[in-house]
């Protein structure tokens, strides 16, 4: 895949980028374990100065680098500015609380004293995607950088612009050279790359099949890795569910970034008694609305990020329906120039469909109704990923008895699931492992060495 900026609103090309040499890649490499040396004997409060830097930039320049969103993968203005904010304020959380994270955790033993000390470990090499640019790294980036690594970036090769200006922004904070990295590089080098002794982490986000591919490496040359893959999230209603409120977030939840999210509320599961009210209000408020250019402010349908996934998503859609799911609204690619598909919501899905097993990207909500709480949680795990979730019940004690019975690594009350610095980011089974953001994230990375001073 060209490494090229292409404007899904009207699939025009705009700028190509070439990918680095072999011999560039040494050099870059070379810079980072430099910095690294002694970047990781740097006092905290000197890193968390330049997160803190790199926030206030972000917000500086929230306008410019929220159109290089738009302009390169299609997200409506407003949410690629929401992005930015969520972005700085990772920085800023990192900044605000390092020297609590990676104090020394004092261990309680017989005799004497014992403490775990946390050190860095050296370069953090990390695949990111083309659907949140800017916060997918900086979830990475922040708590690696605030910890004492450096970090290389492989960003997604249809957003090299947005790639390019993290690393000018991490510039333009002050940070030497080499303490991160833009690599633009295809996907079949960073196995290679897996292999050099002065990286010692790799963090992928992405498909199972990137994945699996990284996870090989990494566990080839005895490497850590995290991974953050696909979902297929349920959001459960419960039959005391305030409808308005899901309603509410069940849109925000599956169409937000054109339904392009691994957290998105891709399974709608509704409880008989409240499903039919929930479906009307449901489809009533994705109708009518303004398709257009995502820069445009009352647009509220924009493209996919390319063509090739508004194809692909209306594949999913018409495999489905062939299988006997039916369309109750949308299912079709709009009659327009550009990558665009219309909001759409399925039901009736018999367990052959593709909608059932496959994770649908795109602007597609996948109905159920059932008849009780248990049908609720078996259909909620009948699926190979373990990402998110969210439960509505009035009654929160009764959400959270839910809640913990779904397999997955996140489950949001009477909320659609969102990225908080605060709260940890991670999935299980087919969706990955390891954690991003929170204290957690911190400790990915990182060497827990134990110090132990006898009596």
């Amino acid at each position: 895949m060209p490494i090229q900026t292409v404007n899904p609103y009207n699939n025009k090309a705009i700028k190509t980028f070439d990918t680095f040499s072999d011999e560039q890649v040494q050099q870059k490499i070379t810079a980072a374990h430099k910095t690294f040396t002694a970047w990781r004997n740097t006092p905290i409060k000197e890193r968390a100065a330049l997160l803190a830097r790199v926030a206030q930039l972000m917000q500086e320049r929230k306008s410019e680098l929220a159109a290089l969103i738009t302009l390169e993968m299609g997200k409506l203005i407003a949410q690629s500015e929401s992005e930015i904010d969520m972005c700085a304020s990772v920085y800023q959380y990192y900044a605000d609380h390092a020297e609590a994270f990676l104090e020394d955790r004092p261990l309680e033993v017989k005799d004497g004293r014992a403490f775990i000390r946390y050190t860095p470990t050296g370069i953090i090499l990390g695949v990111e995607p083309w659907n949140f640019p800017f916060n997918q790294v900086g979830r990475l980036t922040a708590p690696n950088i605030i910890a004492g690594n450096v970090i290389m970036i492989k960003h997604a090769s249809n957003v090299p612009q947005c790639a390019q200006m993290i690393e000018t922004l991490f510039t333009d904070a002050g940070a030497p050279d080499g303490l991160y990295t833009n690599l633009f590089l295809s996907s079949d080098k960073i196995a290679a790359l897996a292999a050099d002794e002065r990286i010692t982490g790799l963090s992928l986000t992405g498909s199972e099949k990137a994945g699996a591919s990284l996870a090989e490496a990494a566990g080839k040359n005895l490497k850590k890795s995290v991974l953050e893959l696909g979902g297929s999230d349920a959001f459960i209603i419960l039959d005391d569910a305030d409808v308005d409120l899901a309603v509410e977030k069940a849109v925000l939840g599956r169409f937000n970034n054109m339904g392009q999210s691994c957290t998105s509320s891709k399974r709608i599961i509704a409880v008989e008694g409240i499903a039919e009210e929930f479906l009307a209000k449901f489809t009533a408020k994705i109708t009518g609305l303004k398709v257009g250019d995502p820069m445009d402010r009352e647009t509220k349908i924009g493209p996919m990020v390319s063509e090739e996934a508004a194809q692909n998503i209306a594949k999913q859609v018409d495999d489905s329906v062939k299988a006997g799911a039916k369309v109750v609204i949308g299912g079709k690619r709009i009659d327009r120039e550009g990558a665009f598909f219309e909001f759409t919501i399925l039901t009736d899905i018999p367990k052959d469909a593709v909608a059932y097993h496959a994770e649908l990207f795109g602007p597609v909500a996948s109905f159920y109704k059932v008849k009780d709480v248990e049908e609720a949680i078996a259909l909620a795990n009948d699926t190979g990923f373990g990402l998110g979730g969210s439960v509505f019940s009035k009654d929160k004690a009764k959400a959270v008895a839910v809640a913990s019975r779904i397999d997955t690594g996140m489950v949001f009350i009477n909320q659609n699931l969102a990225s908080r610095p605060d709260l940890p980011f991670g999935g299980t089974k087919r969706s990955g492992y390891g954690r991003e953001l929170s204290p957690l994230a911190v400790e990915e990375f990182i060497n827990k060495k134990v110090i132990y001073i006898p009596e």
